[in-house]
């Protein structure tokens, strides 16, 4: 007997070996089954990450990099918030080999520039410095994405988080069942929250966990450091399953509501005071001392002999400064908590077709086109070949001052230095402003009227929930209450969406749910809108229980959807300072400051210029004098030969300018509503617009007045 069991122990040991040996049991070698829904459903929310993906995937199957523990799962952390299907090592590979092949592009272009010229020139140097910085942020920026893709997430998904608990309590104060009440939710929630909803579902169906309830905490266990009321919230919902009495269920449940709204007003708050000091900072060191060096460069271009050129300053002011300030920016919005913000999906917007169509950029390239010419005009006209065919000459004088003043020194030319030139670089500033402002309005202007349509009829709405509510609780069937309101809500809004459904039931014989929800003749065909197909679903659902519970909901809905108001408008002053601040910043100081600072060059240049005139006429008379050489001694000190012309300052001023605006512009909405490409795009046609504009008049007027002061000034001279 012993014998016999110890070789059943032996043959027990022998294939569970075996099978261990062809089957791992480890939870990262199970595989990864979806459902066909589920991966259509996230193709259709995320599309935008796909381009990621593709990349990490095609670089990181070609080649394998070894990543360390502690980096792996950091990175592999953000991976699976952002919803990402790759691995960290695939990540990782991705941002070493972008790295790499822009350092070695780099490298070889610069061999090649070297063994052509056969010369080590500043311009050479300059170029390599440029490719490595490049390269350097090419790898931080591949290598951070995984981290930027998980903070969009959570901002997308938070900023629903507060409509959800919403959904979960007022379904389960008529209905006491945690699946359908979260299944509800994921139904009539949009984007990454929706997407996590069903996602526990599918948890559930693929058999990773055998309940909802285990899925669900498993979840929240994601959300435990970034937003703790989101899960006290949900743990407050799971424990009113366990009360006894309707009244105790009902108060954890409104509790339940209460602990992620104030949980989300102590977040803003503290975001309010910590956000204040790093955009003091950026307005600082990106806007204003880059903006008062730029005055002092006419003369410290002279002053160092010309080893300051023109690219150099393109480079700096338009390249690495607008990088600073934007990697200044990013790290200041990582900070932003969720749980407010926009919460409807652009995606999902039966208009983001015309908001992705590439028709607006072609009409405003036409638009701005004849601007862009007339801006470029001074290096037109030196063109020989085009002058002399079309009878032209390279140069023309106004009020004795040549229009584009070039020079020629060592055989080239060099220029342009005429206040008239700077004038009309203004053009080359102004057509790309209204390129991106023309783009983003005929993009954006059907959007935004549609969206705060909306949020009007919402408000009104809110309101009229309570009297349909209170029908209901009368007494007064469904079918019959909706035309009831709609007698009693003459000239607003509300009720002609009221009507319809009244003249659905009543002359087309239609039940409730198709005078609500038919896709061709139903009353949300005509109102799109998030709340109120909620709130319709809820009608619909809660009076299979009952004419109160009905009424119940819809007066809890309307209570609920006031109090987030509220809350959202005390949000909106505690940041209001903030968000003046940086509204000011872009759109009027800014823009002041560099139109005076390109007046002050050109005045300078024009000084320096009308000094080497005078001083040239008296050489050629032969009237040398005390005044002449003192003349000669300035002169010897700022030679005009090697100043950067004014023309292309005012180019490097005006691009900053418009580089600002997007930066701060896109800092600006995320701050006070969370990511929200539309309003984005929307506010930036109006502050390039506004920007762009006070920059050119104060500009202008900078030019046309010092220029003006410097002649007459020099006119005794």
């Amino acid at each position: 007997m012993p014998k016999q069991r110890k070789s059943t122990r032996d043959i027990l040991n022998k294939y569970s070996k075996q099978l261990e040996s062809e089957i791992s049991t480890s939870p990262a070698a199970l595989p990864q089954i979806t459902s066909a829904e589920y991966a259509k459903f996230k193709a259709d929310m995320i599309p935008e990450l796909s381009r990621y993906e593709r990349w990490a995937k095609s670089l990181g199957n070609l080649i394998k990099i070894n990543v360390a523990e502690r980096d792996r799962l950091k990175v592999q952390a953000f991976l699976n918030t952002a919803k990402l299907d790759v691995t960290a090592s695939q990540s990782v590979t991705l941002a070493i080999s972008a790295f790499l092949g822009v350092f070695f592009l780099t490298l070889l272009a610069s061999v090649a520039i070297f063994l052509i010229t056969s010369t080590v020139s500043s311009g050479l140097i300059l170029f390599a410095f440029l490719g490595l910085l490049f390269a350097l942020f090419i790898f931080y920026y591949t290598y951070t994405m995984p981290q930027r893709l998980a903070n969009l997430w959570r901002l997308q998904a938070s900023s629903q988080m507060v409509p959800a608990i919403l959904y979960i309590v007022v379904y389960m104060k008529h209905t006491s069942n945690l699946e359908r009440a979260v299944a509800f939710a994921s139904n009539h929630l949009e984007g990454p929250l929706a997407l996590d909803f069903k996602k526990i579902f599918y948890d559930v169906e693929v058999g990773r966990f055998s309940t909802i309830k285990q899925s669900l905490d498993s979840y929240l266990e994601s959300w435990r450091f970034y937003a703790p009321e989101f899960v006290e919230s949900f743990h407050l919902i799971e424990s009113s399953l366990f009360e006894p009495t309707e009244a105790r269920r009902v108060l954890i449940l409104e509790k339940a509501l209460q602990v992620i709204l104030d949980g989300v007003y102590e977040k803003m708050l503290t975001f309010s005071r910590q956000i204040r000091s790093p955009l003091t900072n950026v307005y600082m060191l990106g806007i204003i001392l880059p903006t008062l060096g730029l005055a002092l460069l006419p003369l410290a271009s002279t002053l160092l002999g010309g080893i300051l050129k023109t690219y150099h300053i393109i480079v700096i002011f338009n390249l690495l400064i607008p990088f600073f300030v934007f990697y200044l920016v990013s790290q200041a919005l990582l900070k932003r908590p969720g749980g407010y913000g926009e919460t409807s999906i652009l995606e999902l917007n039966p208009g983001y077709r015309k908001f992705k169509s590439k028709r607006p950029w072609i009409i405003a390239f036409l638009v701005c086109l004849p601007l862009l010419i007339i801006g470029l005009s001074p290096f037109i006209f030196q063109i020989s070949s085009l002058t002399s065919a079309i009878g032209l000459q390279s140069d023309y004088t106004l009020l004795n001052l040549p229009i584009f003043d070039f020079k020629s020194v060592d055989g080239s030319l060099k220029g342009p230095f005429s206040p008239i030139a700077v004038i009309l670089s203004l053009f080359f500033t102004l057509s790309i402003a209204l390129f991106f402002s023309i783009s983003y309005k005929m993009k954006t202007s059907a959007l935004i009227k549609q969206r705060k349509n909306t949020k009007i009829l919402e408000r009104e709405f809110t309101n009229t929930l309570f009297q349909l509510g209170n029908r209901l609780g009368d007494g007064t069937p469904a079918e019959i209450a909706f035309g009831r309101v709609a007698s009693s809500t003459q000239g607003q809004i509300t009720q002609s969406f009221f009507s319809i459904v009244n003249q659905n039931i009543h002359q087309l014989g239609m039940s409730v749910e198709r005078a609500i929800f038919d896709p061709k003749r139903g009353a949300l065909t005509y109102y799109p809108s998030q709340l109120i197909s909620t709130s319709m679903r809820i009608l619909v659902e809660s009076v299979k229980k009952g004419l109160q519970v009905a009424a119940r909901s819809l007066m809890s809905i309307s209570e609920y959807v006031k109090n987030i108001e509220k809350i959202n408008q005390r949000l909106r002053d505690l940041l209001a300072e903030i968000v003046s601040d940086m509204r000011s910043n872009m759109v009027f100081l800014a823009p002041l400051l560099s139109g005076i600072v390109v007046g002050l060059s050109t005045m300078i240049t024009l000084i320096l210029n009308r000094l080497e005139s005078i001083q040239n006429a008296a050489a050629s008379a032969s009237t040398a004098s005390t005044s002449g050489f003192a003349l000669s001694g300035i002169l010897s000190i700022f030679d005009l030969s090697t100043m950067i012309p004014p023309y292309f300052i005012q180019l490097s001023i005006g691009i900053y300018i418009v580089e600002i605006i997007f930066i701060l512009t896109s800092a600006l909405v995320t701050v006070d509503a969370g990511k929200d490409t539309l309003r984005e795009r929307s506010d930036l046609s109006k502050n390039l617009l506004k920007g762009t504009l006070l920059y050119i008049i104060t500009a202008l007027i900078s030019i046309i007045a010092l220029s003006a002061l410097a002649i007459v000034a020099l006119g005794n001279l």
